[in-house]
């Protein structure tokens, strides 16, 4: 699913490494969850605000992640992130894994949970939380 007009994408590259392949002898798929929460992350401390990023932390409550190639050894991927819309607590995002080849190993979308780190509660996502991540 290619990301709306009105969201930014993030993308970071990952190597697979040694340590990544299970014994059918390609990427492990607890490795590509791995991979959707790091790009989450690396978006997150990329785009949010200092005081939002000290303030509050984002906590999973749902993976769904469609396998849909095999990666090996050394292959280098990219991870696209974007974000849905924040429904209360609850904010969307989805993440594509593509090979250097141009061909798409997995998608994901996830539910993640805002979290005041002063309270350990969640919260409604601020509008001004959610604004650096929507055009």
């Amino acid at each position: 699913m290619p990301h709306p007009a009105d969201r930014a994408p993030h993308a970071i590259n990952v190597t697979a490494q040694a340590a990544d392949i299970d014994e059918l002898g390609h990427v492990n798929n607890t490795v590509y969850l791995r991979w959707v929460q790091e790009v989450a992350t690396a978006h997150w401390r990329a785009v949010a605000r200092p005081e939002d990023i000290d303030r509050f932390i984002w906590v999973v409550t749902r993976h769904e992640i469609d396998y849909l190639r095999a990666t090996l050894a050394g292959e280098v991927l990219t991870l696209t992130t974007w974000v849905g819309t924040p429904r209360g607590a609850r904010f969307d995002r989805f993440v594509e894994i593509t090979g250097a080849d141009g061909k798409l190993r997995a998608r994901a979308a996830t539910i993640w949970a805002l979290v005041d780190t002063r309270s350990q509660r969640a919260v409604r996502v601020p509008s001004e939380v959610a604004a650096p991540f929507v055009k």
